[in-house]
């Protein structure tokens, strides 16, 4: 068992996040007295759906002041209408946590996210702080952090938890929800996609590798943010005098249902997709962090036709820039536009990340293995 560093929210609140990250674990653990709705359950599934109307005189029922959970609440939006009643005349009486695994559902139930009235917080995979002592990169890049995944030790039994976690994400959340109306396309989308995570978006390119039309790959895209599986990644343009890309990058939330989804559990690291990999995972822990100290600033990164700086953070007018390399050495020109950038002033801060053991200073940018980068991370040292 992990503890989260999710602090209970002391206010109604979504909670986000894909498939099989811990969401329900965590509200057990933390709302057990709460008046619990399952709506996997199928009991409980069949009987809302048939009356809706049932759960209102249900909560009316209830005598004190407490939570209520509804858990995978996009399985049957239409009960938000009871959830925005309660919050709009009794809000204090009953307080609501609403765990949910795809945006698209809820946005298009008629609850609007409840225009505001509960707050909407995101679910991770488990960060390095998360899951103790035992750390190996590349058992990481290779399988992801979902806790089910990172708690079993048997590589082969990893990859074919992994590889249900494909199947089941295809048939549950696209499938059984009519999101998508053929599946084979979309299962050739998924596998390109998967194949070019990190990387520019070419919709033209994507769309004639998956044999969909270009409008039908931008619709796909848009499932994957809404059951947010991946996000886009969007290019920062801080000089429009100068000319830089406009495509954004794609990233997926796990590195384990990357792998899964481009067929590759069974092929070792190699160093094509390793640095991919590594973007993935620290991008997870950047999110993730964050919105643990509740920074709030957003992400992008910065190409122009003769510079590339992997990720640029940003609130307000505080800029800080990072720039990963999955190898050992770090060479003097690969922090060479890190120091550009701080140079200039177009960020505050600039830091490079690599597979090296020791913290290094280059050309007055500091250089972090990945295991001090996390620390510092952890500690809020980095995105202040």
């Amino acid at each position: 068992m992990y503890t989260r560093l999710f602090p209970p929210p002391e206010r109604s609140f979504f909670l986000l996040g894909p498939r099989a990250t811990g969401k329900s674990t965590w509200l057990r653990q933390n709302y057990s007295n709460a008046y619990w709705v399952d709506l996997l359950d199928p009991k409980t599934y069949f009987r809302l759906q048939r009356a809706p109307e049932l759960l209102q005189q249900e909560l009316a029922a209830l005598t004190r002041r407490q939570w209520v959970v509804l858990d995978e609440i996009q399985k049957l939006p239409v009960l938000l209408d009871t959830v925005q009643a309660f919050l709009s005349a009794e809000k204090k009486r009953l307080a609501f946590a609403l765990s949910g695994s795809s945006a698209r559902k809820l946005k298009t139930g008629g609850g609007n996210l409840l225009a505001g009235r509960a707050l909407t917080k995101q679910f991770f995979p488990l960060v390095r702080k998360e899951y103790g002592a035992e750390f190996s990169l590349d058992e990481v890049l290779r399988f992801g952090t979902l806790p089910e995944i990172l708690s079993e030790k048997r590589p082969q039994l990893k990859r074919e938890l992994l590889q249900a976690y494909a199947a089941t994400y295809l048939r549950e959340e696209i499938q059984a929800d009519a999101v998508v109306r053929n599946l084979d396309p979309f299962s050739r989308f998924l596998e390109i996609a998967a194949i070019c995570n990190g990387q520019q978006v070419n919709m033209s390119n994507i769309a004639r590798d998956s044999g969909a039309a270009r409008k039908s790959v931008q619709g796909y895209f848009s499932v994957l943010q809404d059951t947010l599986i991946g996000f886009f990644l969007p290019v920062w343009q801080p000089r429009l005098r100068i000319k830089e890309s406009r495509h954004p990058k794609f990233y997926f939330f796990d590195c384990g249902v990357v792998r899964a989804l481009s067929d590759r559990l069974d092929e070792p690291l190699d160093s094509g997709e390793k640095g991919f990999l590594l973007e993935t995972y620290l991008l997870h822990e950047l999110r993730f962090w964050n919105q643990a100290h509740r920074v709030d600033g957003s992400f992008s990164y910065w190409k122009t036709p003769t510079a590339e700086v992997d990720i640029v953070w940003r609130k307000g007018p505080r800029r800080v820039a990072f720039e990963i390399k999955a190898q050992e050495r770090w060479r003097h020109d690969s922090g060479v536009h890190l120091a550009e950038m701080k140079a200039k002033k177009i960020v505050r801060d600039s830091y490079g990340i690599y597979l090296g053991e020791k913290t290094i200073k280059v050309d007055d940018i500091l250089v972090f293995p990945v295991i001090e980068f996390l620390k510092k991370l952890a500690h809020g040292d980095l995105c202040p």
